[in-house]
C-alpha cells in the first residue's frame, strides 16, 4: 500500500526507552514517549523487532516469529494488577548505568520477579490465560514448549537435545513432555499474555495520540527457534535437522567478505504448495499488532544469497531466484492493501526494482548513503520519489554526527554544501547535541524531500555521537545496549522538531 500524504516518525527501540527498570518496557515511560512524538508533530512510531533476544540480544534472531519479549513486560503494570507487593516491584528497579542494558542480571532478576507474579494468578486471570492460549494455538503451545525444552537440555539448538524423540516431534514424545513440564509451560503462557495484553493497551493509548506504530519483521527466523522445530519441512535442513545452506549478503562496499547471518533458508517450493500459509499467519499477526510493518531484508523475496552452511564467510555464494510476485499475489489476496514497507537497501537489480514496483510498496533510503561517493546515487533526496520512507540513518549505521566523522573531508564537505551548512569549515560541524547545527542542516534537507515519510532515529535526534550506535554489523560486542535517558528525552527541542513539521507539510498524517 503506498504512502500518499507527507508525515515523519521516529525510530526508538522499545528496549531503548528510559526507565527506572533496567530495559525500556512497554510501561508508563512508552507512553510519555508518544506524548513527546504528539507533541513534536510527529505521527509515526518504528520500533525494531519485539520477540524474544538470542545469546548477543539481538532481536533479529529470535526464538520465535511470533512471541514477544517477556524482558519488556511492564512491572508497574504487574503490581497494579496484585501480582506484585511494593517491596517486590522495588527489587525489579535497576543499579545498572541508565543509558545501558545489563541483559545477564536483567534476565535473572527478571525469571524471579515473574514467577512470583504468576504464582498469584486469579482464578479469573488463569481463565483469560487459557482463553488467550486457545485464541493463539497456531503459535503459543507450540513456542511455550520449546521455551521450555530448551531450558530443561540447557540448549536452544534443538538438534542438540538428548531426546531424539523430541528432536522429531513424534506426537507420543509431545504428549509426555506436555505432561511433564505442564506447570513450565503454563509459565511461559502466562510471559506471552501478560505481553501481548500490555501491548495492545500500549498501541489503543498511541493510537489515540494520532501516532501509528512501524513494526519490523526480519524476513529470515533463526535456527534455534520455535519456528524451525515445528516446520523442519519448511526450510532447507538435513536429515538431522542442520542447516544445508544459509542466508547472508555478497560482499560490499561495507563488508568485504559480505555479511553472514546464518539463518536457514526457505523452501519455497514446499510453501507455495500450501498457498504461503507459514507466512501468511505470520504476516496476520504482525498486522493486528502494529499499524504498519517494515519487512527487512525485501530483496530475499526478489532473489537471496545462499551460502553453504560450511562456509566461514558469505564470499562464496550463490543468488537464487525468491518466490516474487507468486508469494506478494497470495499475499495481496489475504491482506487486501496490506500497510507494508519494503527494505529494499543493497544491491538493486532489475528484478528488485520491478518487483517493488509490482507491489506498490515504498521502499527506503537512507540519506547518510548519499554522500560516500560522487554519484548521482538513489539516496540522494533529490532522487526521492513519494511513495518513499528515507531515513537519516537505521540501527545498522552509525549516528548522523558520528557518520560526518567518518566521511573522508571530501564527501563531508559534499554533504554540507548539498545541505545549504555554511559554518562547516570552522569545525563548528563537530558540535553534537540536541540543538547541533550540523545534523539540523542534515535533518531539514531531509524533511524538505518529496519522500512522504521520513525517519529520524532518536540518537539523531538528540545530536548524539557513535558511542549511541544501535548496531554495527558483523560485530557481537557492545550491540543493542544502547538506552535513552529520561533527561535526554527532556532536552530535546520540541518547538523545533514542531515547527519542521509544519514548515514541510509533515504535520497531518494519513496512510492510506
Amino acid at each position: 500500500m503506498a504512502i500518499k500524504s507527507r508525515s515523519s516518525g521516529v525510530l526508538m527501540p522499545v528496549p531503548a526507552l528510559p526507565g527506572d527498570y533496567g530495559i525500556g518496557t512497554l510501561g508508563s515511560d512508552a507512553r510519555t514517549f508518544v506524548d513527546l512524538l504528539q507533541s513534536m508533530g510527529f505521527g509515526y512510531w518504528q520500533i525494531l523487532p519485539v520477540g524474544p533476544v538470542d545469546s548477543c540480544f539481538s532481536p533479529y534472531k529470535s526464538t520465535s516469529a511470533f512471541a514477544g519479549n517477556p524482558l519488556l513486560i511492564d512491572l508497574e503494570r504487574l503490581y497494579q494488577w496484585g501480582l506484585l507487593t511494593a517491596d517486590e516491584l522495588a527489587t525489579g528497579k535497576s543499579t545498572a548505568p541508565a543509558y545501558s542494558i545489563n541483559y545477564p542480571d536483567l534476565i535473572c532478576n527478571r525469571h524471579s520477579i515473574f514467577k512470583l507474579a504468576f504464582s498469584r494468578l486469579t482464578p479469573k486471570q488463569k481463565t483469560d490465560i487459557q482463553n488467550y492460549v486457545e485464541a493463539n494455538s497456531e503459535w503459543l503451545p507450540d513456542f511455550s514448549l520449546y521455551t521450555v525444552l530448551a531450558q530443561y537440555y540447557s540448549e536452544e539448538d534443538w538438534t542438540k537435545w538428548d531426546n531424539q524423540d523430541l528432536v522429531k516431534r513424534t506426537p507420543a514424545a509431545l504428549s509426555i513432555a506436555r505432561s511433564d513440564f505442564c506447570e513450565e509451560i503454563n509459565f511461559q503462557n502466562f510471559l506471552q499474555y501478560t505481553y501481548a495484553k500490555q501491548w495492545s493497551a500500549l498501541k489503543d493509548y498511541a493510537n489515540t495520540k494520532a501516532i501509528k506504530i512501524i513494526g519490523d519483521m526480519p524476513i529470515y527466523v533463526a535456527h534455534t527457534s520455535a519456528d524451525v522445530w515445528c516446520h523442519p519441512e519448511l526450510f532447507l535442513l538435513d536429515e538431522k535437522g542442520s542447516p544445508i545452506e544459509i542466508s547472508g549478503v555478497p560482499p560490499d562496499y561495507f563488508a568485504k567478505n559480505g555479511q553472514l547471518w546464518g539463518n536457514p533458508l526457505y523452501r519455497w517450493d514446499v510453501m507455495k504448495k500450501d498457498h504461503y500459509s507459514w507466512w501468511m499467519r505470520r504476516i496476520k499477526k504482525a498486522l493486528a499488532d502494529f499499524d504498519m510493518v517494515r519487512i527487512d531484508h525485501f530483496r530475499g523475496f526478489s532473489a537471496y544469497w545462499s551460502v553453504p552452511a560450511s562456509e566461514a564467510t558469505a564470499k562464496n555464494g550463490r543468488w537464487i531466484p525468491g518466490p516474487a510476485m507468486d508469494f506478494f499475489r497470495q499475499l495481496e489476496n489475504t491482506f487486501p492493501k496490506p500497510s507494508i514497507i519494503a527494505e529494499d537497501l543493497g544491491l538493486q537489480d532489475e528484478d528488485l526494482v520491478k518487483l517493488l514496483k509490482d507491489t506498490g510498496f515504498p521502499g527506503m533510503r537512507i540519506m547518510e548513503f548519499a554522500f560516500i561517493d560522487d554519484l548521482d546515487n538513489i539516496h540522494l533526496p533529490h532522487n526521492y520519489s513519494a511513495n518513499t520512507v528515507a531515513y537519516s540513518g537505521t540501527h545498522d549505521n552509525n549516528t548522523l554526527l558520528g557518520t560526518f566523522f567518518d566521511y573522508t573531508p571530501e564527501h563531508r564537505r559534499y554533504a554540507f554544501d548539498y545541505c545549504g551548512y555554511t559554518e562547516a569549515w570552522e569545525n563548528q560541524w563537530q558540535i553534537g547535541g540536541h540543538q547541533s547545527p550540523s545534523c539540523r542542516a542534515f535533518i531539514r534537507t531531509l524533511f524538505q524531500s518529496a519522500a512522504n515519510l521520513v525517519i529520524l532515529p532518536i540518537q539523531d535526534i538528540c545530536g548524539y555521537g557513535c558511542d549511541t550506535r544501535m548496531n554495527e554489523p558483523g560485530t557481537t560486542a557492545n550491540n543493542w545496549v544502547f538506552r535513552m535517558t529520561r533527561d535526554g528525552l527532556l532536552q530535546i527541542d520540541v518547538d523545533w522538531y514542531n515547527r519542521i513539521n509544519h514548515l514541510y507539510h509533515r504535520k497531518a498524517l494519513s496512510v492510506i
